[in-house]
């Protein structure tokens, strides 16, 4: 009955911690994420107060930023305890160590002991947080109404919280620093044409592109005064200059006549605008020249973020599957990957192996599926010599050959209970024996796990343990199947066909419109590993330079559309809309099948099919 009640307590433990990391994913709101955690700890709890605080290395103290307390405890608010200078608390926690202590009385530093002894806490449990490599602040427990000797179970709960809460902060502080860069980047790449150069507040030059020599004809050599540098010119642009410099002020598209003493006079458009350092303090001014006198533009194109590793797609599931797997990729956690047969969960696997900390480490994967349960044992965690019959030499599992790596174990769902509790085991204690040995051994490894089947089914059905479905699945990051981002499609294409027209030595440019449009209606069971057979079948039968509806598998060339499925809206084969998107990009013919969702073969044949062509401005 004990045993009973222990295991609905780690469990409930264990989902508390869960729901924490599924928050921390996407946090919003930092304080309302902290309250939030912090009282459903307290709810589940049995402890007087929970509290972070943080390290204000200027004055050597700590700030209270979020806490929880029981009915009848006093907040650290109304003690005026909110900051306070604990030296020998400090000295610990940046070498890393936790302050646990049954009974506060028993603290060496008199600050801190005093302190603890004020406000009434009799035993407390504290943990470091660090960011970076830096003492970010503390989390703790408190306990005020007893002496508490505090267990491998209650530091377990700390600890994990404690880095989940940790990366949320952190992952918050990314996102908060990249917004504030982006208003400056974008000052700055949306005016790119052609030369770029940077100055500082005394107009010396720090950098220039290749463009700059091309455009200007002479040299720009890094830290000489940029009126050095302009001496055979007439220095048309000097004026606009100077004129953010002093007033710091953005001057966009104003237009000049350079003069050179050794070639043709130029006509240019000339953007200005101020540069500002990191914590945004206007250091000098860029300025970006574009030749306006040549036939065609020279423009750079920013490449949009179109995959992840290995991984392909810009549609709006995928591309949060690839902002959930960049915070994933350097956290330790346990990971559980779903998603039907094909949708690529294998790669996801190691997209978060070799993006993350662990990148050098090994890369074992393990196939649950296709071993029976004596050979699974024995694969996993190894055995001895003599341990069964056939075993006439000691063996190590696969877990051993994963440390200091990651393992994955693809199709968890098939593995049998004498299985489970032994995964149970290494995923809480890090250990395991190996067959036919009782001598433990401690492993690290990152466990990643993959299934298509319905887990929370399986517990029903009493195929598979809850308290290892948990342990799993402390976050899930479920792939979506292809024909719920048709989007990718496209790229999906291009991709393959790079890849087999390398392979087969051939020269084919895509598919045929009527492919592409079945692709996209057919509903894709197999998901990207039926699109990619399909792509590369076709490849092998295509004589052309176009793949044809004869080239793809009957069964998609013969699919008939589900009258009741809602039709995907086309607007990538109408010549109004093609024309609009055009005046949108300015006629960059790239940038316009990447707004319509089509590739830039895909592209050209719609001028050709609608008599298309760039008006004479555009030139």
């Amino acid at each position: 009955m004990q045993t009973d009640e222990k295991l609905k307590k780690r469990i409930t433990y264990e989902k508390m911690l869960a729901g924490i990391s599924e928050r921390a994913v996407s946090v919003d709101n930092l304080n309302n994420f902290l309250d939030s955690s912090l009282r459903r700890m307290g709810s589940i709890l049995d402890v007087s107060r929970i509290f972070i605080f943080t390290y204000q290395p200027s004055s050597d103290t700590f700030s209270c930023i979020c806490e929880w307390v029981a009915k009848g405890i006093d907040t650290l608010k109304k003690l005026n305890e909110l900051t306070i200078f604990i030296p020998w608390g400090t000295k610990h926690l940046k070498a890393g160590r936790t302050i646990n202590f049954q009974d506060t009385r028993d603290i060496p530093g008199e600050q801190l002991r005093e302190r603890m002894l004020a406000v009434n806490v009799k035993s407390t449990l504290t943990v470091p947080l660090f960011i970076k490599g830096r003492l970010y602040g503390f989390m703790g427990f408190d306990e005020c109404r007893h002496h508490r000797k505090w267990i491998d179970e209650d530091m377990y709960i700390l600890t994990t919280a404690a880095q989940i809460i940790t990366k949320a902060i952190e992952n918050k502080k990314y996102e908060e620093e990249l917004e504030r860069h982006r208003s400056h980047l974008e000052s700055i790449f949306s005016s790119v044409q052609d030369a770029i150069i940077t100055v500082d507040t005394e107009m010396n030059v720090i950098e220039a592109n290749k463009a700059a020599e091309t455009i200007c004809g002479f040299k720009l050599i890094s830290g000489q005064p940029f009126t050095d540098c302009t001496k055979e010119c007439d220095r048309s642009c000097h004026e606009v200059l100077k004129e953010t410099l002093r007033d710091r002020r953005t001057i966009r598209e104003y237009k000049i006549e350079c003069g050179h003493k050794h070639r043709y006079k130029s006509v240019a458009m000339v953007n200005s605008s101020s540069l500002l350092d990191g914590s945004g303090k206007f250091v000098g001014a860029v300025l970006v020249i574009r030749d306006i006198t040549r036939l065609t533009h020279l423009e750079k194109e920013l490449k949009e973020r179109h995959h992840f590793q290995n991984i392909l797609g810009k549609s709006e599931k995928i591309q949060k599957i690839f902002s959930l797997l960049e915070i994933l990729a350097n956290q330790a956690t346990t990971v559980l990957i779903t998603g039907e047969s094909g949708t690529g969960k294998d790669m996801a696997a190691k997209a978060l192996h070799y993006a993350g900390t662990r990148a050098s480490g090994p890369f074992v994967t393990v196939n649950c599926s296709a071993l029976v349960e004596n050979l699974l044992e024995s694969e996993l965690f190894g055995h001895v010599k003599g341990a069964f019959t056939g075993a006439d030499r000691d063996k190590t599992g696969r877990f051993e050959t994963a440390d200091g790596g990651t393992i994955l174990l693809d199709e968890i769902g098939d593995i049998s209970h004498l299985i489970q509790l032994k995964l149970l085991r290494v995923l809480q204690e890090k250990e395991f024996d190996r067959v036919g040995e009782s001598k433990p051994r401690k492993v690290d490894v990152r466990v990643i796990a993959t299934t298509n089947r319905n887990l929370k089914e399986a517990i029903t059905e009493g195929k598979f343990r809850e308290d290892l479905y948990y342990r799993l699945n402390v976050i899930e990051v479920k792939l979506p199947p292809l024909r719920e981002r048709y989007e990718d499609i496209p790229l999906l294409i291009d991709h393959f066909s790079r890849v087999f027209n390398k392979s087969y030595d051939k020269n084919i440019d895509g598919v045929s419109d009527e492919v592409l449009e079945q692709f996209i209606y057919y509903p894709w069971p197999g998901n990207v590993r039926e699109l990619e057979h399909a792509i590369e079948r076709a490849f092998v039968l295509c004589r052309n330079q176009t793949i044809q509806l004869e080239h793809i598998p009957t069964a998609i060339r013969d699919y008939t559309r589900i009258k009741e499925r809602t039709l995907i809206k086309r607007t990538d084969d109408d010549p109004d809309e093609i024309l609009r998107a055009l005046e949108k990009t300015d006629w960059n013919i790239s940038k316009t099948a990447r707004l319509l969702g089509i590739s830039r073969w895909t592209m050209y044949r719609r001028f050709e099919k609608y008599n298309i062509s760039r008006p004479t401005e555009k030139l």
